[in-house]
């Protein structure tokens, strides 16, 4: 009698403490984003484009040198596509060396290269040395303007107008949050060895060093980016990039009342980001997901893959929820050509399909003899 009610006691116990247990797994709801101090604010998702966290993202601000990315982007689009090269001399000229604001401090006439204008232009956000690279890159500033107008076309900027290669205060200089988070994929994105050069944290030209004024590269060492900027009318302002495992966020804030609160605030919104949020990646380019059921071929499958890589943005913990499912073409005959699309792979979170992508063929298959495509024949038609 006595083992009896001990082990019904234990079973309880058990019961109890599972459910206990059950409990304490239960996720809990991911809080709202933080109200971050600015007129405006954007955190993104770099591999997704996914907007975690916006506040007046669209709305139209003067982006002071910020500006800068973009002055930056051209001139690194230029040493990709065209003969511009790193040790390429640039004449200072007057107006370049009387730029206002701030500078690398470079001497009227002499002659500069490519590289450490780059260097002054990113890291010491040097006027002087945007205009002498607008002026190079474009023939005159005011012809390198329109060369960054196109490129915000190009790049679904659709709500940003430069009129100057500084981002020195204009009427109709402007640009929106969401505008600079596409601008800043851009950089990371298409040109990875250059952007580096937005984590150095000091350079020194003309005798003269200047510490980068993106205060996040001191206090978070997975921040790697990506540009300030100030003026009297548009405020402080900082896009700033970390990246940490294999996720990566982009902030972008504009208007912020000085220059910790810029800091502190994009930082807020980074942490919050990698906290309550994860980058999955459901798939990686012609990697082999599974095999594919031919008739009539000289295989009786066919390797399947999707073509490119494909990442979510999940709430953390998500992702063991994630569920793939293939929807494949009910009849596939031989030949199948390679890239031959056979159907489409669903993602599913709770019943609800976050992603559809469209599975093809690996490899070719040839038809298959005679008498194996009349035996596949007979089995189709019993099917």
């Amino acid at each position: 009698m006595i083992r009896t009610f001990t082990l019904l006691i234990s079973f309880l116990a058990l019961v109890l403490s599972n459910s206990i247990m059950a409990q304490q797994v239960a996720p809990l709801p991911i809080p709202a984003p933080p109200g971050l101090a600015a007129k405006s604010y954007l955190l993104v998702d770099f591999h997704t484009g996914k907007v975690i966290a916006e506040k007046n993202a669209d709305l139209r601000l003067e982006p002071a040198s910020l500006t800068k990315m973009m002055t930056a982007y051209i001139v690194s689009f230029q040493l990709t596509h065209s003969d511009l090269r790193p040790e390429d001399l640039v004449p200072v000229s007057a107006r370049a060396h009387k730029a206002i604001g701030s500078r690398t401090f470079l001497e009227p006439g002499s002659q500069v290269t490519v590289r450490d204008l780059m260097y002054g232009l990113v890291v010491q956000s040097g006027n002087d040395a945007s205009i002498a690279l607008a002026e190079h890159v474009g023939g005159s500033e005011e012809g390198f303007v329109t060369m960054m107008n196109e490129m915000a076309k190009r790049l679904g900027m659709k709500n940003t107008n430069f009129v100057n290669s500084t981002g020195l205060p204009s009427k109709n200089h402007y640009s929106t949050a969401n505008d600079m988070a596409l601008l800043a994929a851009a950089v990371i994105r298409d040109h990875p060895s250059h952007y580096r050069l937005y984590s150095v944290k000091e350079f020194e030209y003309n005798g003269i060093k200047q510490k980068n004024r993106n205060s996040l590269l001191l206090h978070d060492p997975t921040v790697d980016g990506i540009k300030t900027g100030h003026t009297e009318a548009a405020g402080y302002c900082l896009v700033a990039s970390a990246q940490r495992g294999d996720m990566r966020l982009i902030s972008v804030l504009m208007g912020a009342r000085n220059e910790q609160q810029r800091g502190t605030e994009s930082l807020r919104a980074l942490n919050y980001g990698f906290r309550f949020f994860e980058t999955v990646k459901i798939t990686e380019a012609n990697k082999k997901l599974g095999d594919a059921q031919v008739w009539g071929g000289s295989t009786d499958d066919v390797a399947m893959a999707v073509s490119s890589e494909h990442y979510l943005t999940l709430q953390s913990g998500q992702q063991k929820a994630l569920v793939r499912e293939f929807k494949l073409n009910s009849d596939l005959v031989a030949p199948i050509e390679a890239g031959q699309q056979l159907g489409v792979v669903n993602f599913r979170l709770n019943d609800k399909v976050v992603a559809e992508l469209p599975v093809v063929a690996l490899n070719p298959v040839d038809e298959g003899g005679f008498f194996t495509r009349t035996a596949d024949s007979f089995k189709r038609m019993m099917k």
